[in-house]
């Protein structure tokens, strides 16, 4: 008797661990989004309320690249290649993405910056990331972002050989739309609904 409760006991202990285990996987996503994106970690930019310090002398290029997950049905492009800009001046490019089925389709664009270690030196004051945007059957948008790169990143002897910065963006089918067409299983990583800490970043 007391060795089958034994057993109960430890199956109960097993099975709590292992959902603990689950949880925190799912809660490292978006705590790792958060750390990169607060300091250039793996070439994520930085976001923040901090204003571009006006421009400087020195003068950086800055390249604009877009993907796209073949579970999404959209053409997605920048709409210009590149962009040169003095440190610490604000600039706004545009991409433009466009729903090539015949129903609405909803996606969520992830971004990164190269080379990654120019992360912390590259912040973006607007864009569509973060959050679900959803094209009507054929439909054509535009999506602007604005961006600064930091002059300190001629101070930092990692930095200051970098002559030219890409931002690259890719979108996915989102979670939701992906489940209601089958596509979840094809759908890239990093997709769904803007979570609860993605939030409070975005407002930051």
């Amino acid at each position: 008797m007391r060795s089958g409760r034994r057993n109960i006991v430890t199956g109960w202990a097993l099975a709590a661990v292992i959902a603990g285990m689950v949880g925190m996987s799912f809660a490292a996503i978006p705590l790792y989004r958060m750390f990169c994106a607060a300091t250039g970690y793996a070439g994520t930019p930085s976001i923040g309320l901090a204003a571009a310090p006006g421009a400087s002398g020195p003068t950086i290029r800055v390249r604009f690249n877009a993907d796209t997950n073949p579970a999404l049905p959209w053409i997605f492009a920048p709409d210009q290649s590149e962009v040169k800009l003095k440190l610490g001046d604000e600039q706004v490019a545009f991409y433009h993405a466009a729903n090539q089925s015949s129903e609405a389709v909803t996606g969520r664009a992830l971004y990164n910056v190269t080379p990654d270690k120019v992360g912390k030196y590259f912040h973006k004051t607007a864009c569509f990331c973060f959050n679900e945007q959803t094209l009507a059957a054929n439909q054509s948008m535009e999506f602007p972002v604005s961006f600064w790169v930091d002059p300190a990143i001629r101070d930092d002897p990692n930095t200051a050989d970098v002559k030219v910065i890409t931002l690259s963006y890719t979108f996915f089918r989102s979670l939701d739309d992906a489940a209601k067409t089958g596509a979840l299983t094809k759908a890239g990583p990093h997709v769904g609904p803007m979570t609860a800490a993605e939030a409070k970043l975005k407002a930051n």
